[in-house]
């Protein structure tokens, strides 16, 4: 049987899927056997009326030992 453990972290990108690998790379240094990553909201950043950034809020999942 297996055991898995969610934490929620907020990541950065000049695109969604840049913030979610961000999410995800930021994760698996300091936590081991990372599953998944769910996107629970995105926010997009503007600057003089144009997205300048994105921000995802995830719940990354992981096995725990």
């Amino acid at each position: 049987m297996s055991v898995a453990k969610v934490i929620e972290i907020l990541a950065e990108g000049d695109s969604i899927e840049e913030a979610v690998a961000d999410a995800a790379k930021a994760a698996s240094k300091s936590v081991r056997k990372v599953r998944s990553v769910y996107v629970e909201h995105i926010q997009a950043l503007v600057d003089d009326g144009k997205v300048s950034k994105y921000r995802v809020t995830c719940k990354v999942t992981f096995v725990v030992d």
